[in-house]
């Protein structure tokens, strides 16, 4: 169980203690490849978790494969009769494991991580607000838009035209975070919200709609 998730990039992540026998583990193993036993989730950010460059474009696919080995390693099943420490630390390792799959699998709650990795708030965040009129005019325009839009065709006229946005915003985002402008990345990843927003109200419009 413990061969799928050895790792030799040590000099990338560094190395812990295992809690049970004190040998050294690499920083992004599950289990201590000396004793088998499993590891706390430790210090590790979303991208060393899955071991992948600390970029904005992701392969998510590729993400999704590792996530659900890693899944299934961590299946509750498994600990069924291991002690009370180690299922504590299975549990805490799925946890981390799930948050940092769902993240990164989201364009904007991605955008908002790396944010916070540079040590920059999102708009919208703990204690923080939009300020941004054009933004927050182009928001109000598409919702009037979707408002007024009467029939289907004109739904899914909107939600073409938004999704397009999107993508071209996602484009930019990407461009500005992995540039190192995180005040434009700021203010991208939050009109990015907005499309995704406005899009899923488009859709379910749609499907109100369409069951009407």
């Amino acid at each position: 169980m413990t061969a799928v998730f050895k790792h030799t990039n040590t000099h990338r992540h560094g190395n812990k203690t295992c809690w049970s026998c004190k040998g050294p583990v690499d920083a992004v193993a599950l289990f201590c490849d000396t004793c088998g036993a499993i590891q706390a989730p430790g210090q590790l950010d979303h991208f060393s978790r899955f071991e992948i460059a600390r970029d904005f474009n992701v392969d998510i696919d590729a993400i999704e494969i590792q996530y659900l080995k890693q899944q299934q390693a961590l299946h509750p099943d498994r600990f069924a009769t291991k002690s009370a420490r180690e299922k504590a630390l299975s549990q805490q390792q799925a946890a981390s494991l799930n948050d940092a799959f769902e993240t990164l699998k989201n364009p904007v709650l991605r955008a908002e991580y790396m944010l916070r990795m540079a040590g920059v708030e999102p708009e919208g965040g703990a204690g923080q607000t939009v300020n941004d009129p054009a933004l927050l005019m182009e928001a109000m325009e598409m919702r009037e838009a979707l408002d007024d839009a009467g029939d289907r065709a004109k739904i899914d006229a909107i939600i073409r035209d938004v999704r397009k946005m999107a993508r071209d915003c996602e484009k930019e985002v990407a461009t500005a975070m992995n540039g190192g402008a995180y005040d434009a990345a700021r203010k991208l990843t939050t009109r990015l919200r907005y499309l995704l927003k406005m899009a899923q109200e488009a859709r379910a419009k749609k499907a109100r709609s369409a069951a009407a």
